[in-house]
Formats: C-alpha cells, structure tokens, sequence
C-alpha cells in the first residue's frame, strides 16, 4: 500500500523552540489526526504567541492515519507514526518524513519507511537528529531508524519484536508498545509497554538500541504503561498508566540507566473512583509540573512535582472541552496549553498560570476530524 503525499518536552527534543520563538509572529501548530471521513492527515494552524488565538485550520499534509508526530531537533522536518495495518504489502505500519515550509506552514512528503511492526502509535527523533525511534502498538515492538542529512528515512539500525502478558484479560494479552523516546543525555531509550506493564531500557549508540542491564523497569500490575516523561532537570521520569489511571514516578540515573520506583498515584482527583472507562491518555512535563488527559472522565489533570524527590501532587483537574482527549501540547512561550478530543473532532486552547501551573478556557476552539497530537514549530524564514 502506498501513503498518498498530500515538552520543556525532553523526549520530544524541542529545546530549539525557544530561541526561535523570540522573532516568530506565529507559531505553526500542528494536530496528527485519525483519518476519516472528516479527516485527511497533518493539519496546521498558527498559534498567536500574545493571545493564545488559532488561525484557520489548513490541510498541511494528506497521509494515512498520522496519529502521533515528532519534530526534527533544528525544526526542519516533520516525522509522522502512520497508523496502518498494511505498507508495501506487509503487516507493518510506517512512518513518513515530511520537509517543513516555514512560510506557509505545508508539508512536502520526502519518503516513507515500514516500521517493521503494525499500528505505530508513537515517534521521537533523537537529540542528534539522526535516529527516528519508533513504537508499535499491534505489533508489540521498537525499531530505531536512520535519517539521513536530508531529513529522509534511511535504513533500520534496530528492532525488538517483544513478548509476554500481564494481568489485565482483554488489554494484556499479548505486547502493546506505546511509546519511546532518548533519555535527556540521548544515550538510552525508554519504551513504554503497555501490555506486559514494563518501561524496557536501552543503550543508544549511534543510532543502535542494545538492551541495558538491567533491561526493564516496572509499573504496578494492570496498570498499563503509556507514556513517559522526564522532569526538567533529568532526574525524574514519570510514566502515565492507561488503564489504572496512574502516574508512576521513578528516580532517573543517566550514568546507568535504572528506574528506581518512587510512587504511583492517580491522575483524578480525591473521591472520583476509576472506572474501566476512565484511561490516561497523553502526558508531558514543563517545568515543575506534570499535564495528563483523562479519557472517559475526559478531563485534564494538573499536578505538582516536587523538585528534591519528585512526588505528584494534584492541583487542578478540569474538563478538556471535549469527548475522549487524546493529544497535549505546550507551545514553547509555555503560555498557552492545547488538547486534541478525539471523539468531539475539536482541539481546545487553555491559558497556563506559570505560579501555579494551572489551566484556565480561553475560549479558542477549532474543529477537526479526530485529533490525536499536537506539536509546534516557530515561523520563520526557510
């Protein structure tokens, strides 16, 4: 099958935004979607810095299903996971590099690669920005891919096709994994599975994933690890359990590579019992506080962190605007916070109080077919 053309966040190696931001009058938002019948692929908009206030919707690039998006470390190009069951004739998913217009915000398609897996849920690009690090959620592995000086998928450097279950009957079955990204010295990789309820731990070299001693972390049985985030300064990993509602802290030593399990704890406020409905979804970290979406109760939780050990603790959870919300972005002013409801086709933007951390509605909204992530990329000349 042929794809039609058409934080702050560590893990997603954003540090560049800042600078850029300074000269930019807009910031070009980007929202990986689901593709249906109200969707086509890579939608852009531009994010007023000042105001929080999004432009119209443009179609930035058409592409299969490109649920989650990873921006290149100089913020050239644009990677995105294809969520597929079928590439090339495979049971693989894949992914696709796109060259980024910092004019007009479009996207030019520079190749696709199969990701050795089906369903890809989940990219990041390494701090050097030669490596795409990818997660398949049906086909339970990782791969690690080159990218080549022009931004281009190049061949596979790794793959680990993963095995075992865990206690969960319906969602534990077989491996899930959900997530991967360098650690912030970018010489291991952390993938999240949800399936068997581990954060496996790998040696970054050149692009090459080779397990580490020891080779995995865990969180609390059923629990179903998602997502993960570091802290700020490096010294804590956080991990957002979809089924259990939970994040888990771990302490982070980069000079290892170990997790060392701190404490778990909900993502929904006090007296809301969980649900089998109610699942962590997204999760990103900016300065000294943590952002998760709750699907079901469709909510989104604001905690505290806690510098010298790390510890959660909840400041705000308030409704995401929307049913089901998937994706969140922080724009790199780290004023303006936006989240993707997948199932009421709109994103939401809410105003961040940089004291305290905490959401306010700001009133933007816009429509789109089943948004599932979000990133940004400061205009700027080409």
């Amino acid at each position: 099958m042929k794809l039609s053309t058409g934080a702050l966040l560590l893990c997603a190696g954003a540090l560049w935004l800042h600078a850029a931001t300074a000269s930019a009058e807009s910031i070009f938002t980007y929202f990986g979607t689901y593709t249906n019948a109200l969707s086509r692929g890579i939608y852009v908009a531009r994010l007023d810095p000042a105001t929080g206030r999004l432009s119209t919707l443009e179609l930035a690039a058409a592409t299969p299903s490109p649920c989650f998006l990873a921006v290149s470390p100089d913020g050239t190009r644009l990677y995105a996971a294809n969520s597929v069951p079928v590439f090339g004739g495979v049971k693989t998913g894949a992914a696709s590099a796109f060259r980024i217009d910092h004019t007009t915000g479009h996207l030019t398609l520079l190749n696709q690669a199969a990701t050795g897996g089906a369903g890809p849920c989940h990219v990041s690009v390494d701090q050097t920005g030669k490596t795409l690090l990818v997660a398949n959620y049906a086909g339970g592995s990782v791969m690690s891919l080159a990218l080549n000086q022009d931004g281009r998928l190049g061949s596979g450097n790794s793959f680990y096709q993963y095995s075992g279950h865990s206690v969960n009957p319906t969602r534990q079955t077989s491996p899930h994994a959900h997530f991967i990204c360098p650690d912030p010295a970018n010489h291991y990789a952390l993938a999240c599975d949800l399936g068997t309820d581990k954060v496996m731990i790998y040696k970054l070299t050149n692009g090459v994933l080779t397990a580490n001693e020891p080779p995995f972390a865990s969180v609390p049985p059923g629990a179903g690890a998602r997502h993960l985030a570091f802290s700020g300064d490096g010294k804590f990993a956080y991990v957002a359990n979809e089924m259990g509602g939970t994040i888990t802290t771990f302490a982070w030593d980069g000079a290892k590579g170990t997790l060392d399990l701190i404490e778990t704890v909900s993502a929904l406020p006090a007296g809301v019992a969980m649900r089998p409905d109610y699942t962590a979804a997204e999760f990103l970290t900016s300065g000294h506080f943590v952002y998760v979406t709750v699907r079901g109760h469709d909510s989104v939780s604001v905690l505290a962190a806690d510098a010298h050990n790390g510890r959660l603790t909840l400041v705000q959870n308030l409704s995401a605007g929307g049913q089901i919300p998937r994706g969140l972005g922080i724009d790199p002013t780290g004023r303006w916070l936006i989240v993707a409801n997948q199932k009421s086709n709109n994103v939401v933007v809410f105003g961040i109080a940089a004291a305290t951390g905490k959401l306010s509605p700001t009133g933007q909204e816009l429509k789109i077919g089943a948004p599932v992530d979000v990133k940004f990329v400061p205009q700027r000349p080409n």
